[in-house]
């Protein structure tokens, strides 16, 4: 089993790494910290709304990804619907999930919500089952709410 991470630390990390408001340069430094920092993840990106009920991929750190996603398919399409944190422990027990990498076994989907509308989700994947714990979602909740504070993010889906 992988050490915890000291999501204190990181997230204080992540902010002096984002010394930029910019929303594209932020995203990418945010990936790519995450997937160099945090153990035993396979992909780690943004899909963004830019159209109604659906998203689409943005900056991202893994394998190629699927493109679109809509907000009624898989679990980066209910933390979109549903506007709230999706742990899932084996991503094969989802009915409607979505498998861009065969190698994935659990994920944590954390939705970005600006001025009470959708702006994006941070997609973190797995190929550990039972990957993420309580204490890993509320440490990249804690990451993400770090890249809401130092971005400027437009919910009109430009970039």
């Amino acid at each position: 089993m992988h050490a915890q991470p000291d999501y204190a630390l990181l997230a204080r990390q992540l902010e002096a790494l984002l010394d930029t408001r910019d929303v594209l340069t932020n995203m990418a430094q945010t990936c790519a910290f995450i997937m160099q920092e945090i153990p035993d993840l396979n992909w780690a990106g943004f899909y963004l709304q830019r159209q109604p009920d659906t998203l689409v991929l943005g900056p991202f750190q893994g394998k190629p990804a699927c493109n679109p996603i809509p907000f009624d398919k898989g679990v980066c399409g209910a933390a979109a619907r549903l506007r709230q944190t999706q742990r899932i422990d084996d991503v094969h027990a989802v009915a409607d999930h979505i498998a861009c990498d065969a190698a994935s076994r659990s994920e944590l989907v954390v939705p970005v919500v600006v001025d009470d509308r959708l702006w994006g989700v941070l997609d973190l994947d797995s190929p550990l089952e039972r990957r993420f714990s309580a204490t890993d979602q509320a440490g990249i909740e804690q990451l993400v709410e770090v890249f809401q504070h130092h971005t400027d993010l437009d919910t009109s889906g430009k970039l």
